[in-house]
Order: C-alpha cells, then sequence, then structure tokens
C-alpha cells in the first residue's frame, strides 16, 4: 500500500514507509540519501563523521557550530510550520539554523528568502549558502543549507532533517537557484 506524503515543504511524493526518526541516538549513521553517502561508515567525532558523508577533510569543516547545531536537529521529522525539534519545516530549519549559526534573520517563506539572496553558479557555492527547489511546479518551495560536495542539509517530508545531494537525480531536476543571503 503506497501512501502520499510531501517530499519537501510543498509538494507530493510516493512513499512506501512514514518517518524514521535519527534523532539523539548515540552511535548511528549520519542520515543522508546522497547515493554517493548512503551505508558509508562513520565513527569517531562528530565533525569527522561529516567530513566522511561531505567527502572532505575534518579541518576543511572550520564552522564547528553550523555542524553542532546540525547535530542536534538530525532525524527531527517534518511538519509543516513547525519551528520545533518535534516538528520542523525546510524555511523554518533554515531560519533557525541562520539564526543560532550566524546571528541573522532571514524570511519565513523560502520563496521570500529566494528574494532575497547574491545569485551563485553551483561552482560558485560555499558553505551556508542557500539552495533552493520548485517541487510543486513554477514557484520555490523548499530551501536547503549549503554543505560541501554538492551536499546540502534540509527537511525531508519521508525522513525529516537530512544531508542530500544535489547532484542525485530527485533534487537536481527541481533545483532553481543558490546564493548567499543578502543581509
Amino acid at each position: 500500500m503506497a501512501v502520499f506524503l510531501l517530499a519537501s515543504c510543498g509538494a507530493k511524493r510516493k512513499v512506501l514507509h512514514g518517518n524514521r526518526s535519527h534523532r539523539g541516538t548515540p552511535n548511528m549513521s549520519i542520515p543522508t540519501d546522497a547515493s554517493d553517502a548512503r551505508g558509508k561508515s562513520v565513527s569517531g567525532s562528530g565533525i569527522d563523521n561529516y567530513a566522511a558523508i561531505l567527502g572532505v577533510s575534518a579541518r576543511d569543516l572550520n564552522n564547528k557550530s553550523l555542524y553542532s547545531f546540525i547535530d542536534k536537529w538530525l532525524g527531527s521529522p517534518h511538519r509543516l510550520g513547525g519551528m520545533q525539534p518535534s516538528g520542523i519545516d525546510c524555511s523554518g530549519f533554515v531560519g533557525i539554523l541562520y539564526r543560532e549559526v550566524y546571528g541573522k534573520n532571514l524570511p519565513r517563506s523560502s520563496r521570500d528568502m529566494s528574494e532575497h539572496v547574491k545569485r551563485k553558479y553551483e561552482r560558485q557555492l560555499k558553505e551556508g549558502d542557500l539552495v533552493f527547489f520548485s517541487f510543486g511546479g513554477r514557484n520555490i518551495d523548499h530551501v536547503g543549507v549549503y554543505l560541501h560536495n554538492n551536499k546540502f542539509v534540509h527537511v525531508s517530508t519521508r525522513r525529516g532533517v537530512i544531508i542530500s545531494d544535489i547532484k542525485d537525480s530527485w533534487y537536481y531536476k527541481y533545483f532553481v537557484r543558490a546564493g548567499t543571503p543578502k543581509i
């Protein structure tokens, strides 16, 4: 039996399972659906685990507060309009991340966020830049935060807060814009 759930803050996607939370579970792998990171063994410190998933050296991950923040939220389930670890949507997550990690306030919706960025090409993206998607048509309806090597953190309606890859076919066909917030 298939169930229709929102795939990201606004589009329907057919799935066979509900949400699986990894939040607060020690020694679990970092939740990711990035094709080149699935099943990747991670062990050691949290920053070493992120480096392995992102395909970089741990010394390349300069913003420790960003990864500490992500660590606290990984696996938190999706809830439209949510602003708590018990349920959060994509723009709520990005807004809280920006306020706590960078000390900056962003607009509440992904569409409004997209209007306040200095646009960049994919090859120019840096850690902390925003990536935008349009799953439901012409309007932007999903946002995430770029990390490294095409990986970004966002809130999936099926898996909650997760690390994904822009280049994976599901995301890439809906990827529409990226940039640095002008705040």
